[in-house]
């Protein structure tokens, strides 16, 4: 029977069980107490229907790989030959078996009933299906090696292994010994000595398939993947179940020889001993040395891997039979897309590209020689094999109607998929090339399954494929340095928004992106094949506010505009200008003459960029005659007691001075939630300037300036308070007095201040009533001494 009639059969008998149970109990029906719980025949005894026992597993964890495939290989064997009904469920790093079996009842199920799956690759020269070739005793004198006859006769311990299975007699490994058979009518069907090659390989493949019997397939399957026009191989198993020199199946052969007498089919010695361990984690002597290739690196033996200079391979017998029961779960699929002629696709249960981001353990260097990486399934309610089937057959994510290319694209895809799919967390593997060249499933790291909404912010970076086209340049093999680091980084903070969500973790991006702004904008070739970042919406914004006196500030100043003119023009003059030569109004494109003079933000401090920013602004104001006054609107303002805060602390420059990079990329809204810190004093000088700083709409709407009044900011006497001059506030409390706005300025003196940090506090927009009240505390102020300010 196929696994689809066997599964349909499988559901007519329950329905048959439910509609017996549900059938009135006939008069002389014993009573249960007398018959006992269970069902009888023939003397024998089985356990009742409703006994369930939930065994956990202790040797069966999420990591490393094997030991993940090993709990899945035993919730299918069980579920296939001894429970139909059993389900497993992760819980506390440790998966948890719930069937009918007890702890006794599951060790004597694998001892003594367990039927182990056809696992064979006779496609391969490890299988055991080729004998080696002869050599003579005589060497080559000038290589020094055995003089090699050209005839294949020498068995190998690959070939004996096979050999002594086919020759077996025992009823559990019946289906072993019909496939072996098969395989070598097939074999020397086609005539081979060694193993096929290339199309001779797809041939013989493909006639294989259709000679098998179902029980064999399932390893077929998942081993590789029969298409029209070439063999491909899932990265789970290698290529086609072997690592290099390493066969899967062969070594699962030798394994079972050790733990089931080929003869008898009794358990071994070495089964009984070793069982334990590998199902609860029970401490037993006795670990095998032996190969266990990319699944188990912290068991496949290597410098520094124990007490010494180099550990051996070594682990339980056991561990290596149920990791590939367990892999077969993991079918391939060829995908193409519709009226396409593309050849078709590898489609691998949430299987990806490997990103060298996210990890520490990890580099961009480490994608070209990498397989792929693999996303495995953890789940915290009971599952059944169906329903775990369904799951990985199901296994395929998209994003945006896509499927997803890489790590990146599943974690952004992956928190819709698992909470429709009842998944609670996905543990990351990469095979990464390490140990020379061999392959290696380095477990990445763990990522809860949890609705982020902050992680659709993300969609906005792909407008003009803008994401795709950064990423896919700093992965050439030109790239400079600093740009594959900035790829590195913008990626890891990606990685981290789309697995918390959180607004330091929004913050981290536009940190990111802010400096690879910086990058494109003084790279001429970069700018060649990537556009600029593209403009974010007031979701960014929102999203990255936790409140703080930093974010609050840069996010003021990243809203600088200058107002509408008097003849109904749209504000303009962004701040984004002064960090990139970008076109306010381009679509994803850099402009054709790119105006770098308005580019004057640099490497340098932030008091000192703000003061460059503030004077070019006015410069292209002037030059433009435009009709709005100066160009110092705002959106969002900052409360007068974050401006003394930054004010007083110098040490927050920095984390300003990243934020705005980023956060000039999106729009400001006009006001950020939360409630406003409590009032603290600003210096009397900083009020009396103020008004030099506010758009004169913003002083009208105070009252504190008349309709056909004016106040303007010139850069000379801009020029004159960074440095200091004495006769700056003089010169400022003269055009106050002259625009209507009389201020008791007699008793501040500009030399108890750092003017280069007043001014740049002096750009921070505030509210309409923080000015107010800082005008009338000046005018009610004493003439005490004006306090110093950091």
């Amino acid at each position: 029977m196929s696994l689809r009639q066997r599964l349909e059969a499988l559901d007519e008998l329950t329905r048959l069980a439910e509609r017996m149970q549900a059938m009135p109990k006939q008069p002389g029906d014993a009573p249960a107490d007398k018959v006992g719980s269970g069902v009888h025949e023939d003397g024998q005894r089985y356990p009742a229907a409703g006994t369930l026992h939930a065994l956990v597993l202790e040797g069966c964890k999420p990591t490393p790989l094997a030991s993940y495939l090993k709990a899945l290989g035993i919730l299918r064997l069980v579920a296939e030959q001894a429970d139909p009904d059993a389900c497993g469920y992760w819980m506390d790093e440790a998966f948890v078996l719930q069937s009918t079996l007890d702890r006794a009842a599951l060790q004597a199920f694998f001892l003594d009933h367990y039927r182990p799956t056809p696992i064979l690759a006779p496609w391969n020269g490890g299988s055991g299906f080729y004998f080696q070739e002869r050599k003579l005793s005589a060497k080559d004198p000038l290589t020094g090696k055995r003089i090699k006859t050209g005839i294949r006769d020498q068995p190998t311990e690959a070939t004996k292994v096979v050999d002594s299975v086919l020759g077996s007699s025992c009823e559990r490994l019946g289906c072993f010994r019909s496939a072996i058979q098969q395989c070598k009518l097939q074999v020397r069907a086609f005539g081979f000595l060694e193993a096929p090659k290339e199309r001779e390989k797809d041939r013989f493949v493909e006639a294989l398939r259709s000679r098998l019997a179902d029980d064999a397939l399932v390893w077929l399957d998942a081993a590789l993947l029969v298409t029209s026009e070439q063999t491909k191989f899932p990265p789970l198993l290698g290529t086609g179940g072997n690592d290099g020199n390493l066969d899967f199946t062969n070594n699962f052969l030798q394994r079972l020889v050790s733990l089931i007498d080929c003869e008898t089919g009794e358990a071994t010695p070495l089964a009984r001993q070793q069982l334990p361990e590998s199902l609860f984690g029970v401490a037993v002597p006795g670990q095998i040395s032996a190969a266990i290739g990319q699944f188990a690196p912290g068991g496949a033996g290597s410098p520094n891997g124990t007490t010494g200079f180099e550990s051996k391979s070594g682990f339980n017998p056991w561990d290596f039979v149920f990791m590939l029961e367990g892999a077969v779960l993991f079918a391939a699929a060829a995908t193409r897309r519709l009226e396409s002629r593309d050849p078709v696709a590898l489609s691998y249960p949430f299987t990806v590209r490997t990103t060298g981001s996210s990890d520490g353990s990890t580099a961009l260097e480490d994608e070209g020689s990498a397989r792929a990486e693999v996303w495995m399934p953890l789940w915290s309610r009971a599952t059944t094999l169906d329903e775990l089937r369904a799951l990985l057959s199901e296994g395929r994510v998209t994003l945006q109607r896509r499927p997803a290319r890489d790590g990146l694209d599943f974690i952004r895809a992956v928190s819709q998929l698992g909470v429709q799919r009842g998944i609670s967390a996905f543990q990351r593997y990469g095979f990464l090339m390490r140990s020379g060249k061999a392959f290696l499933a380095t477990p990445l790291n763990r990522v809860r399954v949890q609705r982020n909404p902050a992680a659709n912010l993300i969609d906005e970076l792909d407008t003009y494929r803008w994401l795709q086209r950064f990423r896919s340049l700093g992965r050439r093999r030109e790239a400079a340095a600093r740009l594959r680091s900035l790829v590195r980084r913008l990626e890891d903070a990606l990685f981290d928004l789309a697995r918390f969500g959180d607004p330091r973790h929004v913050q981290q991006v536009l940190v990111a992106l802010g400096q690879v702004q910086a990058y494109l904008a003084t790279s001429p070739g970069a700018r060649k094949d990537c556009p600029p970042v593209p403009r974010l919406s007031t979701a960014w914004s929102l999203a990255a506010d936790d409140g703080s006196a930093n974010f609050r500030i840069a996010a003021a100043l990243a809203g600088l505009h200058r107002p509408a003119g008097d003849d109904g023009g749209r504000p303009d003059m962004p701040m984004a200008v002064h960090f990139a030569p970008v076109d306010p109004g381009g679509k994803g494109a850099w402009p054709k003459d790119p105006k770098l003079a308005a580019m004057v933000w640099r490497a340098g401090s932030l008091c000192r960029n703000l003061f460059a920013v503030a004077e070019r602004r006015l410069l292209d104001a002037e030059r433009e005659g435009h009709g709005g006054g100066k160009p110092l609107a705002h959106c969002a303002s900052v409360a007068p007691a974050h401006i003394a805060e930054w004010l007083a602390s110098p040490a927050m420059d920095a984390q300003v001075d990243a934020l705005l990079r980023g956060l000039v990329l999106t729009r400001i809204p006009w006001r950020f939630p939360g409630r406003t810190p409590p009032a603290a004093p600003l210096p009397a000088a900083y009020a009396a300037l103020k008004p030099l700083f506010c758009t004169e709409q913003q002083l009208r709407r105070c009252e504190l300036l008349a309709a056909d009044a004016r106040l303007p900011l010139e850069r000379a006497w801009l020029k004159r308070l960074w440095l200091g001059a004495p006769d700056a506030l003089r010169q400022a409390t003269r055009r106050l007095h002259a625009a209507g706005l009389r201020l008791e300025t007699d008793h501040i003196d500009l030399g108890f201040t750092n003017p280069q940090r007043l001014l740049a506090g002096l750009l921070i927009p505030v509210a309409d009533d923080d000015l107010k009240r800082l005008l009338k505390r000046l005018q009610s102020s004493t003439r005490d001494p004006e306090p110093a300010i950091a």
